[in-house]
């Protein structure tokens, strides 16, 4: 497995397994040198008729105005690719270090140049099976492109 593949996986399955149930701040990353200097929540939010489809998200505060800044949200959505590679690899606050892999825990380090600096950010996986979105039932896991927008819709009127 590459080595930025190797370190995609171990995060994710931190993030996934610190927060598998319900809304939460997250203060501390593993990797990352104490606490965070930006707020970062992560949960999920039932959609559908019977909130069957659980809807995994990563929201970062702004760092400059968050009540004043813009609300973005950021979909990276498809199959095995979840919103954390934006997250860590495209606009977030953070980033791995660049080094090479020695068997521990990759470094994660603050981004200069984050889009969280003039904007609340929310990284949501989906349409469902996206990233940590999940099914509850059979039929729940179907997708296409009109119960993606119902529930993204729906997801924007809950958050």
């Amino acid at each position: 497995m590459p080595d930025i593949m190797y370190r995609f996986f171990i995060i994710s399955l931190c993030l996934c397994v610190a927060n598998s149930t319900s809304i939460g701040r997250i203060e501390y990353l593993p990797g990352f040198q104490g606490p965070l200097p930006f707020y970062l929540e992560t949960g999920y939010v039932g959609v559908d008729v019977n909130e069957d489809v659980q809807l995994f998200y990563y929201f970062i505060h702004s760092e400059s105005n968050p009540k004043d800044d813009p609300l973005m949200l950021w979909l990276t959505g498809g199959p095995g690719c979840s919103s954390i590679s934006g997250l860590l690899f495209e606009i977030g606050p953070i980033e791995f270090g660049a080094a090479a892999y020695n068997g521990s825990l990759p470094s994660l380090i603050l981004r200069s140049r984050s889009w969280t600096k003039m904007a609340n950010i929310i990284f949501l996986d989906i349409p469902v099976g996206t990233g940590f979105s999940y099914a509850r039932t059979a039929h729940a896991s179907c997708s296409n492109n009109i119960l993606y927008s119902e529930h993204a819709y729906e997801f924007i009127r809950k958050v």
